[in-house]
């Protein structure tokens, strides 16, 4: 990674702690300055506009997370084995990265849209591919699970909704504890997504 590239994903991720912590509308360029320990004018170098950084930090969380997931979607095991460990990779991914995910799952308030600059409709046209994409993979397997009759019959696309609205659920009341690790937060993850999977399998 190169400095450059170094110095955005800094941005990011405090713009990211920023949004968690205060909201997007309250949330400054000089509070995600401090956050870096920087002024407004270095963030400024890089992004346009505070929307520009939360479109960036929407596509980097959608972006790292796929990269995550996605592994566990192929390969050995039943559809309902390679769901559940999609949905631990996912959920686990969540819980170490929460103002990344509520970026993502906040969307871009419709009265935004209309105002919407012809470079940020670009990025977010890409986002949106991205969250279709990421649907997808999921229904993908979970179609396999309902082939190897690992998973009950269903409508197929209201059960990938319903499992991945279940699972980010987990960002409206997790906050991870002081020294809380990541053998820790695996072992939550499987536990949720035990009852979450354990609904739909056979």
């Amino acid at each position: 990674m190169t400095a450059h590239d170094q110095a955005r994903h800094q941005i990011l991720d405090a713009a990211a702690e920023v949004f968690e912590l205060r909201g997007f509308d309250r949330a400054t360029i000089d509070d995600i300055a401090e956050e870096i320990g920087a002024t407004k004018g270095r963030v400024y170098y890089y992004y346009r506009s505070k929307f520009d950084i939360y479109l960036a930090v929407y596509e980097e969380g959608m972006k790292t997370v796929r990269r995550v997931v996605e592994p566990f979607s192929s390969g050995a095991g039943t559809g309902a084995e390679r769901l559940t460990a999609m949905s631990e990779a996912h959920l686990a991914n969540l819980m170490q990265n929460l103002g990344y995910h509520n970026a993502i799952h906040q969307g871009v308030p419709g009265q935004r849209f209309a105002a919407l600059k012809e470079r940020q409709r670009e990025v977010l046209e890409t986002i949106n591919g991205l969250r279709e994409e990421y649907e997808v993979m999921f229904r993908q397997v979970l179609e396999d699970g309902i082939a190897d009759a690992s998973i009950r019959d269903g409508d197929r696309r209201l059960m990938t909704r319903v499992l991945l609205s279940s699972l980010n659920s987990t960002a409206m009341w997790f906050r991870p504890r002081e020294g809380q690790d990541e053998a820790e937060i695996r072992a939550l993850a499987a536990t949720i997504v035990a009852q979450v999977v354990g609904g739909i399998t056979t």
